[in-house]
C-alpha cells in the first residue's frame, strides 16, 4: 500500500519534513503547497540586506524547488489552502488560476507558521506600515528605504526583529525610533543586566529608543503616514515597521484538534496532532520545553527543522521523538552579542521554580592578550534553588562566545546541576580562555 503524504507549508519545518522524506523513504509521493512562489527563505537575514550588512538576497534561499523535484516532491505553489476535510482526508485549495484543488492524503503535515500580530490601531492600514515576515515583505522594506525623502523611520516592537530592524533603518541612514511597550528590549529570552548593554548599545549607535510606550495611532495625510502616537506623546515619522511578534496559524485545524492556550496545536513527542494522521512542525506547533517538562511555544527556525525531521521520518512509518529543546537563540547588533537558552529569571520564576542567578564578568582572555583579541564577557546562570539544576543562561559580548551557550543547552537538557557545572572539565590556554574563566567561576557562585 502506498503512502502519499500532502504537506502545508514550504520554509524551514517544510523543508526539513521535505529532505527527511525524500532522503530516506524512496518512492514516498509527497506532494507540497504553498500560497507562496518562494521556498525555503530565511527570514532571519532579512535585517541583513536591508542594512547591507550583505551584498544581496541570494544566498537566504538555501533550497532549490528543481533537486527537490528531481528527487520526487511534487509543488503546488501559488497555491492557497481553504481548508481540510479530515473524515475524507482531502486538502481542498485554490490555483493562482482560480481553479480547484483537492489533494486526498494518507498522512498530512501542517507546517503553516504563524502571522504577524496586527496591533488594533488607528491608522494602520496606510501605506508605508509594514510587517517583516516573507520575503516579499521584505522587499518592500528595503524599496522604500531608498526614497531620498524618506527620513525618520518609526519600528514597534523591541524583540530580535524589531531591533535588527532598528539597527538596519540606521544604517540606511535613515533616523531610527524604537518604540516598546516593555521598559527593555529583549525581554523574552534575557534578564535587565544584560538587556541594559543592549539598550545603551542601541542608544549608542544612534537609534532612538522609547521604552515604556505602547502605540495608540498611526496619523496620515493623503493616505501616507505622518507620525505615531503613543499614550506618552506623538512622534513624525514617515514609515512605521510593525514587529510585536506573532501567532500560529492553526487556522485550519483550530476546530477539530486541541490546541495550545495561544492556538498553536498540540503535538506529542513525535509532533502529532490529536487528529489521527495529521502532524503539525514549526511556528503552528508546540514543542517540549526540557527547561519546564512541558509544552510550549517556542517559535525558532531551529525548532521548526528539528520538528520537520522527527515528523518526516512518522509520517512514513518511523518512529522517532524529539528529545525537547531549550530555546537557544542569539543576536547580534552593532557588533554586540547575545545569546541564551532556556529560561531567564523571570520566565523561571513564571513557570513556578523557586529560581536564583549567579553572574560573573571577566575577560574571555587573560588581561596580557591585546585588547584588539579580548573583550569582557557577561555570564548569568539561572538555576532551580530546591533541585540545583540549571534552567538557563545568558551571555553577552563583543567578542564571539556563541559557542558556549551550546554546552548550556546540553547541560539543560541532561538536568545538570549549577555544582556539577562549577567542577566541570574546562581546559585552559591564554589563546582561548582564562585558568578561572567565567563559566566555572559563576557556577562557583552558585554554591
Amino acid at each position: 500500500m502506498g503512502n502519499k503524504i500532502v504537506l502545508i507549508g514550504a520554509n524551514h519545518a517544510g523543508i526539513a519534513a521535505t529532505n527527511t522524506i525524500l532522503g530516506r523513504y524512496p518512492g514516498t509521493e509527497l506532494t507540497v503547497i504553498d500560497r507562496s512562489d518562494e521556498i525555503s527563505y530565511l527570514g532571519c537575514g532579512t535585517a541583513l540586506w536591508i542594512g547591507r550588512q550583505i551584498n544581496g538576497t541570494d544566498g537566504l534561499f538555501y533550497t532549490s524547488r528543481d533537486d527537490l523535484i528531481a528527487k520526487g516532491a511534487r509543488f503546488l505553489l501559488e497555491t492557497a489552502v481553504e481548508g481540510v476535510d479530515f473524515d475524507a482526508k482531502a486538502v481542498i485549495a485554490v490555483a493562482k488560476d482560480g481553479s480547484e484543488v483537492r489533494e486526498p492524503y494518507d498522512k498530512l503535515i501542517l507546517a503553516t507558521g504563524s502571522r504577524p500580530i496586527a496591533p488594533k490601531i488607528t491608522g494602520a492600514m496606510l501605506t508605508n506600515v509594514y510587517y517583516v515576515k516573507t520575503f516579499q515583505e521584505g522587499q518592500a522594506i528595503d524599496k522604500a528605504l531608498d526614497d531620498p525623502g524618506l527620513e525618520t523611520v518609526a519600528v514597534v516592537g523591541a524583540g530580535y526583529i524589531g531591533v535588527e530592524i532598528a539597527e538596519a533603518v540606521k544604517r540606511r541612514g535613515k533616523r531610527a525610533i524604537l518604540f516598546e511597550a516593555a521598559d527593555t528590549s529583549l525581554a523574552t529570552y534575557f534578564d535587565p543586566w544584560l538587556t541594559n548593554d543592549m539598550d545603551k548599545n542601541l542608544q549608542d549607535n544612534g537609534v532612538e529608543l522609547r521604552f515604556g510606550e505602547r502605540l495608540a495611532e498611526i496619523e496620515g495625510k493623503d493616505g501616507k503616514v505622518s507620525g505615531v502616537v503613543t499614550e506618552k506623546g506623538r512622534y513624525e515619522a514617515q514609515m512605521v515597521i510593525l514587529s510585536i511578534g506573532f501567532r500560529p496559524d492553526s487556522s485550519l485545524g483550530r476546530d477539530r484538534m486541541k490546541l495550545f492556550p495561544n492556538g498553536a496545536y498540540l503535538v506529542d513527542s513525535g509532533y502529532r496532532t490529536s487528529e489521527p494522521d495529521v502532524f503539525a512542525i514549526g511556528d503552528c506547533a508546540t514543542v517540549w520545553s526540557n527547561a519546564i517538562g512541558a509544552p510550549a511555544y517556542i517559535a525558532l527556525a531551529t525548532n521548526a527543522v528539528r520538528g520537520g525531521i522527527v515528523a518526516g521520518h512518522n509520517a512514513c512509518g518511523g518512529a522517532v521523538e524529539s528529545t525537547g529543546v531549550q530555546g537557544s537563540n542569539g543576536i547580534n547588533i552593532f557588533g554586540l552579542k547575545m545569546v541564551s537558552t532556556g529560561l531567564n529569571l523571570s520566565s523561571a520564576r513564571n513557570a513556578g521554580f523557586d529560581a536564583a542567578y549567579a553572574d560573573h564578568e571577566d575577560w574571555q582572555k587573560p588581561t596580557f592578550i591585546v585588547e584588539a583579541e579580548n573583550a569582557k564577557v557577561k555570564l548569568r546562570i539561572v538555576y532551580d534553588k530546591k533541585t540545583r539544576r540549571e534552567l538557563g543562561a545568558q551571555m553577552s559580548s563583543t567578542y564571539d562566545m556563541s559557542m558556549g551557550i551550546h554546552m548550556f543547552s546540553l547541560a539543560i537538557a541532561e538536568k545538570v546541576t549549577v555544582d556539577k557545572l562549577a567542577l566541570l572539565d574546562i581546559f585552559f590556554l591564554p589563546h582561548f580562555n582564562q585558568p578561572y574563566n567565567y563559566i566555572t567561576m559563576a557556577a562557583i557562585g552558585a554554591l
